[in-house]
C-alpha cells in the first residue's frame, strides 16, 4: 500500500478494520489508485431531476448497465447510485469497481424552499450489494436540517459498525440562504465542517465562490485569501479538520469541457481530494465522456 493511503487511513483512528479496508479499497481503485485522489461517477439524477432531463441528452444512459461500464472503462474510483440502479446490475459487475449506495433521495415534482430527502435504501441493502460505503445528503440551512442530521448520525453509526464508509453530500439550502449563498465560501466551509462533525469519512460539497453570505462571518474572513478557486478550495479543505478528512467537489450542472477542465484544475491546485462528476459525464456521448473523464483523471494524477 502506498504511504499516502496509509497516511489517510491514519486520520480515521476510531474506525474498525472493516471500514478502513473499504476506505482503502476506494482509495486504491482505478487509474488514481494509491494517489489519495478520487474521481467518482454519481447517478442519482434520475430521481433528483427525472429521467428525461437526466438521460434524454444521451439515451443509452437510461440503461443502468451503461453507468457501470462507463465508470469501469474510464478507470474511475467508484460508482454511486440509488438502490434501483445498483440492484439492476450489481450482480453483473460484482467486484469490478467499488459501489456506494445513495441512501436518501428527493424527487423534483414539488418545490421545497426548505428541502429534505426520503430514506430510499438501507445498510442491509448496501451490504447485500457488496458496497464499500453509503451516501447520504444533508441540507445545512434547511428548516428540516435537524431531522436529517439525526437520521445521518444513526445511519453512520450503523454503517461503521458493519465496516462501511460514510460519504456525505453536504449541500447548503434553505429560506435563510440566498442562491449565491449556497456556494458562498463561508457557507461551503461550514457545510464541510458539519459533515465532518457528523462522522463523514468522505465529504462532497460544491465548488465554493468568494462570496461571503453571513454578515457575522465577514470580519473573520477579512484575512482569508479567496481570489481564486484554488484559494477557496484550500479554505474548504482546511475547514474539514485541517485537511484530515477527504473532501471532494461536485461537477454541478452541464457545462462546456474547457470550463470543466478549468474548474478541476482549480480544485486540484487548492488541495481538493477529487471530484464526483455526474451529468457532465453521462450526458455526453460515450466516447466524449471517456475522453473528458480521462482528462480529469490526468489532472488529478499530475500533482500529488
Amino acid at each position: 500500500m502506498q504511504d499516502r493511503i496509509r497516511e489517510i487511513l491514519s486520520w480515521y483512528g476510531s474506525d474498525n478494520p472493516g471500514t478502513l479496508t473499504n476506505l482503502a479499497r476506494l482509495l486504491n481503485h482505478g487509474a488514481l489508485g494509491g494517489t489519495g485522489k478520487l474521481v467518482i461517477l454519481p447517478v442519482d439524477q434520475g430521481v433528483e431531476h427525472g429521467p428525461g432531463r437526466s438521460f434524454a441528452p444521451n439515451p443509452p444512459a437510461y440503461d443502468p448497465r451503461y453507468h457501470f461500464e462507463l465508470a469501469i472503462d474510464a478507470g474511475l474510483s467508484a460508482y454511486a447510485a440509488p438502490l434501483g440502479f445498483l440492484e439492476a446490475s450489481a450482480r453483473d459487475y460484482a467486484g469490478d469497481l467499488p459501489l456506494i449506495l445513495k441512501l436518501n433521495n428527493r424527487e423534483n415534482l414539488h418545490s421545497d424552499a426548505d428541502p429534505t430527502q426520503s430514506l430510499t435504501g438501507s445498510i442491509a441493502a448496501a451490504l447485500r450489494l457488496g458496497c464499500v460505503g453509503i451516501g447520504y445528503t444533508v441540507y445545512p440551512g434547511s428548516a428540516l436540517r435537524q431531522e436529517m442530521y439525526e437520521k445521518l448520525q444513526v445511519l453512520a453509526e450503523e454503517a461503521k459498525r458493519y465496516g462501511l464508509v460514510v460519504v456525505v453530500w453536504s449541500y447548503p439550502r434553505g429560506t435563510d440562504l440566498s442562491k449565491e449563498g449556497e456556494t458562498a465560501l463561508d457557507v461551503t466551509a461550514y457545510a464541510a465542517q458539519i459533515a465532518a462533525q457528523l462522522g463523514a469519512h468522505v465529504i462532497k460539497v460544491k465548488p465554493p465562490t468568494a462570496h461571503i453570505e453571513q454578515d457575522e462571518a465577514r470580519k473573520a474572513y477579512a484575512d482569508v485569501s479567496a481570489g481564486t478557486l484554488a484559494e477557496c478550495v484550500s479554505h474548504v479543505v482546511q475547514s474539514a479538520f485541517n485537511g484530515r478528512r477527504v473532501v471532494i467537489f461536485s461537477g454541478g450542472p452541464a457545462k462546456g469541457e474547457e470550463e470543466i477542465i478549468e474548474e478541476i484544475t482549480g480544485i486540484r491546485d487548492g488541495g481538493g481530494f477529487g471530484s464526483i462528476i455526474g451529468r457532465n459525464a453521462f450526458q455526453r456521448e460515450r466516447g466524449q465522456a471517456l475522453d473528458l473523464l480521462q482528462r480529469i483523471v490526468g489532472i488529478y494524477a499530475d500533482k500529488q
